[in-house]
């Protein structure tokens, strides 16, 4: 399920229900980091090869876009407009319910994929195993903040959709066990330095402040979680942890 909710994968769950899905959603820091290291092999093969940084990270990012159909960018999209609109709860989920993209969609979404792939050029400037370990752990980061907004203290604002479906499914025991698997994958920056592994702890951790108060703004608002907030949890995580990597790298 979790493959197949956060992939193009043509996967198919033997069995959907709400405990299904909070394996699942404990499940999908793997997938996350099964993607980033991905991106990060594309970026890093594109930089050997000789494009330029910021080529081989538009590639990177581009295949991740493709690989999740661009789920977590409309949801991220979707979220900017819904709280940029000002309407109270119910107006603000109209405006997240469209299929077009308003401005503050659209300049999210700019600033986002701008600063993923800048940061992904410079992790691959700096070296192969920088950039596969650092998207890799942004990858895990941003599906772990999805993780942690469905355990039980958080409510879902609608009373259907994939929020509903999934909130209030993540026990603590998995949220541990999804939290330990993204701190160990830090550990794989020491193939680039020592350091780096304690660089991408520390990215890990801007990734989940940044989505804790996107979450708590989107809570207050909206009453609870939707399918797109996760989206918008998964995208702003990993953005902030690729730049704060980026930015220590050397």
């Amino acid at each position: 399920m979790a493959w197949g909710t956060f992939t193009v994968l043509p996967v198919r769950a033997g069995r959907v229900d709400r405990a299904a899905a909070g394996w699942a959603m404990v499940s999908a820091p793997v997938v996350g980091a099964f993607l980033g290291a991905l991106a990060g092999v594309v970026a890093a093969v594109g930089t050997v090869a000789g494009w330029s940084a910021p080529l081989a990270g538009v590639l990177a990012v581009g295949l991740t876009a493709l690989l999740t159909r661009g789920l977590h960018l409309d949801g991220l999209a979707d979220l900017a407009d819904g709280l940029g609109s000002g309407r109270p709860a119910e107006g603000a989920l109209e405006v997240m319910r469209r299929s077009d993209i308003g401005p503050f969609g659209v300049i999210t979404l700019i600033l986002v994929l701008a600063a993923q792939v800048l940061a992904l050029g410079r992790l691959a400037e700096a070296s192969p195993q920088a950039v596969v370990a650092g998207a890799a752990v942004a990858g895990a980061v941003g599906r772990l903040a999805a993780t942690l907004a469905c355990t039980s203290r958080v409510p879902s604002a609608r009373a259907e959709g994939l929020g509903a479906f999934v909130a209030g499914t993540v026990r603590l025991p998995g949220a541990l066990v999804a939290t330990v698997f993204t701190l160990a994958l830090c550990l794989t920056g020491r193939a680039h330095a020592p350091g780096f592994a304690v660089v991408c702890v520390l990215a890990a951790a801007a990734g989940l402040l940044v989505a804790a108060g996107l979450l708590r703004r989107a809570v207050r608002r909206l009453g609870g979680i939707t399918g797109d907030v996760l989206g918008a949890l998964v995208e702003s995580a990993s953005t902030a942890a690729l730049v704060v990597a980026a930015a220590a790298s050397t």
